[in-house]
Formats: C-alpha cells, sequence, structure tokens
C-alpha cells in the first residue's frame, strides 16, 4: 500500500535545479509532519529538510542544504516540495519523502545525480 509518491528526479548539471515532489493524501499531511531525507552509496540516511504541522509550519534544514533548499507544502493538491537549487555533486543520493518521522511512512525513492 503506497501512501506517499514521489516524482521530479533526474540528473543535472552541477549549478542547476531540481524540484521534486511528494503526493500524499490530506489526512496524512494534516496528522504529520512531513521530510525529505536522501542516502549516498556507502552514507547513512540523513534528513535533509522538515516541515511541520499547522497553519504556519516550522522548517528545519540540514547544514549541507541551508540556503541552497526549500521545502514547502500545498494542502490543496495534497503535495510536499522539495526546491533545490545551486545542486552540488554531493547532493547526489537517492531522496526520500517522509511522513511522522523515521518511525512512519516513506516513499519509494527518486534519484537525484548531479554532474561537474
Amino acid at each position: 500500500q503506497v501512501q506517499l509518491v514521489e516524482s521530479g528526479g533526474g540528473s543535472v548539471q552541477a549549478g542547476g535545479s531540481l524540484r521534486l515532489s511528494c503526493a500524499a493524501s490530506r489526512s496524512i499531511l494534516v496528522n504529520n509532519g512531513m521530510g525529505w531525507y536522501r542516502q549516498a552509496p556507502g552514507k547513512q540516511r540523513e534528513a535533509v529538510a522538515r516541515i511541520s504541522t499547522g497553519i504556519n509550519p516550522l522548517t528545519i534544514y540540514a547544514d549541507s542544504a541551508e540556503g541552497r533548499f526549500t521545502i514547502s507544502k500545498d494542502m490543496t493538491n495534497n503535495t510536499v516540495y522539495l526546491q533545490m537549487n545551486s545542486l552540488k555533486p554531493e547532493d547526489t543520493a537517492v531522496y526520500y519523502c517522509n511522513a511522522g518521522g523515521p518511525s512512519g511512512l516513506w516513499g519509494q525513492g527518486t534519484q537525484v545525480t548531479v554532474s561537474s
């Protein structure tokens, strides 16, 4: 039962941009903080960006993403976004959408590859 569906991954040159999308249900978005995590080969999965519930949600970013990435959500379209600008080769990873933290729900992952 797939409840989070990601899209928008692909290959891009360094300095380029990508926008990832995570389609969920309204109930999931209302009841859970959402996040984007990534896992590069040989590395642990890490939180890239997170957004809380509520009308005016808080956002938290990994140091490596601060100033370059923006997480947002559209409650009308039931979608969480990750806008990634100024991409670097070290951003190459599989990116996962998450609901409710590590013990919650996970998407299938989408590959992001940044070439120099």
